[in-house]
């Protein structure tokens, strides 16, 4: 990791809005939801500019109205009101109707996981992988740090189709060089050590963690192999499977609950057999709610996902 502590959400909006000043085909809608960056795009773009109120369904209902007329359009709000509060509209205005009709949506949602710790469950993004996941025709896009998410903007008025971009609210720093356009197509970029038999595969806020995890068993004379995962609807698992062909012992670590079809669902059934030595252990939240508030870092400590904890984890797998 290096460099200052940047917010996802900044770094991503002005990338969208370079790209509004430069190309009159993207239309940014809010649902009552900004930030300082976000005031200069409406500032600047007036035209192009909608505050739909808290009203997450009619934002989804406007987002493919202009999507249809030929706009570029991102959807801005929080992450569990614009997935889980919408979810029909997204199922029918956007899953359905993109199989039959060209549609370029993107909808951002700030506070994936545990990012707003002091706010409670309903404000927590704990089953929007697993929900956003099951929908056909929908991209999970999940990055680590700013510079993922700056480039996420990029390639989501790059290409055509919708999907869902999952951002962190906390300031964290960047885990190394933005991400290559290879490795967005290919839905992962990796660290650590090549050839390891021991790997960790993470996403989001946890791919932070994952780092530090990694730190310390290869202190501990331990390498280990890290993948951030940033791409958890279709990404290159015949590649990823090439990278840790070597592994036999795999950790996978998100911030969400385990068991419930989020990305250890999607790696035990698409990876896991494609790697049949490997040894897997799946670290997430247990499905229930808490609600407790405090520091994130002591959320999920309290259901087992410190460094310490986690690296014991791994290396107990390793010597099974």
């Amino acid at each position: 990791m290096s460099g200052p502590k940047k917010r996802m959400r900044d770094s991503f909006l002005q990338a969208m809005k370079e790209r509004m000043a430069a190309e009159r085909d993207v239309f940014f809608l809010t649902a009552d939801f900004g930030s300082p960056v976000l005031d200069g795009v409406r500032k600047d773009f007036p035209d192009r500019f909608v505050n739909v109120g808290i009203s997450e369904q009619n934002l989804v209902n406007v987002a493919t109205g202009l999507s249809l007329e030929g706009f570029r359009v991102v959807a801005y709000a929080i992450a569990p009101f614009i997935t889980m509060r919408c979810l029909e509209q997204i199922r029918i205005n956007l899953a359905i109707l993109s199989q039959i009709r060209p549609l370029n949506v993107t909808l951002v949602g700030v506070g994936a996981g545990y990012s707003y710790e002091v706010s409670g469950p309903t404000h927590q993004a704990l089953e929007d992988i697993a929900v956003m996941r099951a929908l056909p025709n929908v991209g999970v896009w999940s990055p680590a740090d700013a510079a993922t998410a700056a480039a996420m903007a990029h390639r989501a008025l790059d290409g055509i189709g919708v999907r869902y971009l999952r951002l962190d609210s906390h300031p964290l720093p960047d885990l190394g060089p933005a991400p290559t356009t290879d490795e967005l197509k290919r839905g992962f970029r990796l660290g650590g050590s090549a050839g390891a038999a021991a790997a960790i595969v993470s996403t989001g806020y946890m791919s932070q963690l994952a780092g530090g995890v990694r730190d310390e068993l290869e202190a501990g004379g331990i390498p280990v192999r890290t993948v951030d995962l940033m791409d958890l609807a279709s990404p290159d698992l015949a590649a990823l499977a090439a990278e840790l062909v070597a592994c036999r012992a795999i950790l996978t670590l998100e911030e969400g609950f385990v068991g419930r079809g989020g990305m250890d669902s999607l790696l035990a059934q698409h990876l896991a057999p494609r790697l049949p030595k490997a040894k897997w252990t799946h670290a997430g939240l247990e499905p229930h709610y808490h609600f407790e508030i405090g520091p994130r870092d002591d959320l999920l400590a309290a259901q087992g996902l410190s460094r310490p904890a986690l690296a014991a984890r791994l290396i107990e797998r390793i010597n099974e």
